[in-house]
């Protein structure tokens, strides 16, 4: 029993000894200058890695006599700090086959890496949806198109919600990384902005054709979907608040993200209030428009240091600029919601409301006409300042296409911003065209669609070749990366595969020695 006990003591200091420094992949010691860039521990090999795996190259296949190499250890090659047991035992002609076992990996793996950021992919199918719902120019099938975004927003709202639950029961150390994550948990409200899409959708497609059953389940849903909005909005900000330090020069329009919750609750109401009962439409314009002006105040107040960041810092980064058209949203969601509601209120506010309810109604539909008109103006530039921003991202020289291949504006899910925020300016125009009667407002947002509608095919398009060419769902490509000290959480397993690691290391060394 001494002598295992003995054993056990020894095994376990060689495997701290064989194991340090490297990096473990699928059960595979790498050391860090044989990893690629942007996985966990690399560094960059250096002359001596080099020299070292060479002159082990050459001791392994025998191809110099012993006495051609030197004895004394002035002049022998020592290996570097990185190098264990994985380079002592793998020549360097075996590197083709590491970068081809790097290539792959479990599909297990792969959702570990399934962030919030995929529920943008929804907010965007189902921003398109209601776009359609919107168009002022009807024509046949135009509805069905409509219904189809719909319900595949609906399947992909499920298979969102089952892979980032897959993801947080099979490695379970990352539910708290993804609201602890500087940037991922910027985009947790994602799923709460999805989920209220999904019901303005149901409200839009399914209440003229559903039984009153429908109507009271959407009241229900509308006032969780506030709760919900206000928790989100509200909790992420002071989480953010509390665990890190923000700076000016690290400023982006996705700081706006976590309070978008609470502007599409406008929108939702203004769908509703046009078909309830005037006393439940009554409570819901209320609520809505009360919930809608705290998101945009918030919103407002965080442009002011979008803009200071701009003046002191010039543009973001390439890979950050889809971001820029966050700051389009806040702007448009008010506009569609707050006309939606004016629109529909005269028909929902009783005789007696403050004092002369038909009064009370124009005057709040004038005023809520002419002020959107000021913020759907506001919309509007944001928009031209982000479309500006990527004309160098996008420009076809030969450069900055390698420069995009290289990492340099490479797809990530935060690209359906392209869209989302979007969805939000083109109903807000429609809206801006029906309550001043332009027709030409109502066109431009005609053909705002079009070119909407194709933005979103070529981003869902790039989303599946990225995930093919493992720009995403990959180790440090998504959100969840290393960044601003914040380390990703250990696998659960990872001292079982170190063991089995060591002892299948050990065992081969002593065969070798034999």
């Amino acid at each position: 029993m001494r002598q295992l006990s003995i054993d056990i003591q020894e095994q376990e200091q060689a495997r701290d000894e064989l194991t340090q420094g490297l990096d473990i992949h699928n059960g595979i010691a790498i050391p860090p200058q044989m990893s690629r860039p942007g996985q966990d521990g690399y560094r960059t090999p250096t002359v001596h890695d080099y020299e070292w795996e060479r002159d082990q190259t050459v001791h392994d296949g025998h191809s110099a006599s012993d006495e051609q190499r030197p004895n004394n250890k002035a002049t022998a090659t020592t290996p570097p700090p990185s190098a264990g047991l994985f380079s002592r035992r793998l020549p360097l002609a075996s590197l083709s086959r590491i970068d081809l076992r790097l290539e792959r990996l479990h599909w297990r793996e792969r959702i570990r890496h399934y962030t919030w950021t995929f529920f943008t992919m929804t907010m965007a199918t189902g921003g398109i949806a209601n776009v359609l719902y919107t168009v002022p120019f009807r024509f046949r099938g135009l509805d069905t198109i409509g219904v189809v975004f719909f319900l595949f927003n609906m399947f992909l709202f499920i298979i969102n919600v089952s892979m980032i639950s897959l993801r947080f029961y099979t490695f379970p150390e990352t539910f708290r990384a993804s609201y602890m994550h500087p940037s991922e948990r910027l985009f947790l409200p994602a799923s709460v902005v999805s989920f209220g899409t999904v019901l303005i959708n149901i409200s839009q497609y399914g209440l003229p054709k559903a039984g009153p059953w429908l109507g009271r389940a959407v009241v229900v849903l509308f006032w969780i979907d506030a709760a919900l909005a206000i928790l989100a909005s509200s909790g992420i900000y002071l989480l953010m608040w509390s665990t890190k330090s923000f700076t000016v020069e690290n400023m982006t329009p996705i700081w706006i993200f976590p309070i978008y919750p609470l502007l599409i609750i406008g929108p939702h109401a203004a769908v509703l209030c046009k078909t309830l009962s005037p006393a439940t439409s009554l409570d819901i314009i209320i609520g809505g428009f009360t919930l809608q002006g705290v998101g945009f105040l918030v919103a407002f107040m965080i442009y002011a240091s979008f803009i200071y960041r701009l003046m002191t810092q010039k543009l973001p980064h390439p890979s950050a600029r889809p971001g820029m058209f966050v700051s389009v949203g806040p702007s448009g969601f008010t506009v569609a919601g707050v006309l939606g509601m004016a629109d529909a209120i005269a028909r929902n506010v009783p005789q007696d409301f403050m004092s002369d309810g038909p009064l009370a109604a124009l005057i709040f539909k004038v005023v809520a006409n002419w002020t959107c008109l000021w913020i759907w103006g506001l919309a509007m530039w944001f928009f031209f300042v982000s479309v500006g921003a990527h004309w160098t991202c996008f420009a076809s020289s030969s450069s900055s296409f390698r420069a995009r291949e290289d990492g340099h504006f490479a797809f990530g899910m935060t690209w359906f911003s392209f869209v989302f925020p979007n969805t939000a300016l083109v109903t807000a125009t429609f809206a801006v065209g029906k309550a001043f009667g332009s027709t030409a407002i109502q066109v431009v947002g005609c053909v705002m669609t079009g070119v909407l509608v194709l933005a979103w095919f070529v981003v869902f398009g790039l989303m599946v070749r990225a995930i093919g060419r493992k720009q995403i769902l990959w180790p440090q490509k998504g959100e969840d990366r290393d960044e601003g000290g914040f380390k990703a959480p250990e696998k659960s397993e990872r001292r079982h595969t170190l063991s089995k690691l060591t002892s299948n290391a050990l065992e081969s060394i002593r065969s070798n020695d034999r």
